[in-house]
């Protein structure tokens, strides 16, 4: 069983790095090759150009195959790998595309895991611990109203004037701000065309109390039952969403008139070209990553179980904040596989207690803060 990585971009190198020190077998595929060997030609020579031909040659039945390469190539990487019977591991959305991978991987005796990175990926772990210490406490009642809120942003550590930094092309952070989003709140479904409309203020649950602006993104609805929600449960908000610092929706207020005017795809392109030119991180500068999960539980207008995780990490010696917490997630997928410890078929984060626990635990390394906290207590 052979690891293969593919891409040694910003957020890949430090759960590579830690893969290839624990001695596991990892062949690194990149192009340009250069760019591998400066990640982690210290530590390995089994570095290989990623040409499809080259690539297919080397894939064996039962590899593992990690795609940190952009996320429109995942589909055609997976279905190669059910093809040659490998197993497959992004860090990326569940997409149409991949869902219709799940029979063929299941009947090929494959495994295929998504969504094990930061976001989606580590507020997945934090939420199945809330939902199950939650449904093993004394306070469980389904007649209990709850409220769910999953909250995470990677901010600049040194906050500048424009509230946000990038390490990458903005086009990503362009397009889901042009994406609609869907959340609960009051007990109702709702929709928000523009995320930046729905802008609220989010006390962060930190040593030192801190509040950040929050916004729902994407589609949270399909959570509440990948959350293992009991349909009967009562629920007042259930939202999936984004953090950034104080001041953003302001300071993004011309970025928001532009993405309004529903700009074509070569003006996009010049504004994400613009932005990274005007934003970007300086090298070396720290990066910080915080994600908050909650879940409370209430009677009669009064809070019975309200436990919430807080994380917040900084970028240091070991590297970016955002690096470490989504390559070192990928590499805990893989270990996973390879010990055999995930079912066959397509998969999200885990929510089996013993590998939530263990992953939580291993994370918990990765950042400065990162505790539960029992809110009722406090």
């Amino acid at each position: 069983m052979r690891i293969h990585w593919c891409g040694t971009g910003l957020s890949a190198v430090p759960g590579l790095r830690r893969l290839i020190l624990a001695g596991r077998p990892v062949t690194v595929w990149n192009l340009p090759v250069e760019a591998a060997v400066e990640a982690v030609g210290d530590l390995t020579d089994e570095i290989r150009a990623m040409e499809p031909a080259t690539f297919d040659a080397a894939l064996g039945r039962g590899d593992i195959v990690v795609s940190m390469l952009p996320a429109h190539l995942h589909g055609s990487l997976a279905r190669t790998c059910v093809g040659r019977g490998a197993h497959f591991i992004s860090s990326s959305y569940i997409t149409d595309e991949m869902r219709a991978l799940d029979e063929p991987a299941r009947e090929a005796g494959v495994t295929i895991v998504n969504e094990v990175g930061l976001d989606p990926g580590i507020d997945h772990l934090m939420a199945h611990d809330l939902v199950a210490r939650y449904r093993a406490s004394p306070a469980y009642d389904v007649a209990n109203v709850l409220s769910f809120t999953s909250y995470c942003g990677g901010l600049p550590a040194i906050p500048n004037a424009f509230r946000y930094k990038f390490s990458w092309s903005p086009l990503g952070v362009l397009k889901a701000l042009m994406a609609p989003a869907r959340a609960i709140r009051d007990f109702s479904e709702l929709r928000v065309a523009h995320p930046w409309d729905a802008v609220t203020s989010f006390a962060a649950p930190l040593p030192v109390p801190e509040t950040f602006e929050v916004y729902p993104n994407r589609d949270s609805l399909p959570y509440v039952a990948d959350y293992r929600f009991d349909p009967a449960w009562k629920l007042r908000d259930f939202v999936r969403g984004t953090l950034r610092l104080n001041g953003w929706a302001d300071a993004w207020a011309p970025v928001f008139e532009a993405l309004a005017a529903e700009p074509d795809a070569a003006t996009l392109e010049d504004l994400s070209d613009r932005l990274l030119k005007e934003h970007p991180f300086g090298p070396g500068e720290p990066d910080r990553v915080v994600l908050c999960v909650a879940l409370k539980a209430e009677r009669a207008g009064v809070p019975v179980w309200h436990e919430s995780w807080a994380l917040d990490a900084r970028g240091d010696v070991r590297g970016s904040a955002m690096a470490r917490l989504v390559s070192g997630t990928v590499a805990l997928a893989v270990e996973a596989v390879m010990a055999r410890e995930l079912p066959v078929g397509l998969h999200a984060a885990p929510h089996d207690a013993r590998l939530v626990a263990r992953w939580l635990e291993a994370i918990g390394h990765e950042a400065q803060v990162m505790r539960r906290i029992d809110v009722t207590r406090r």
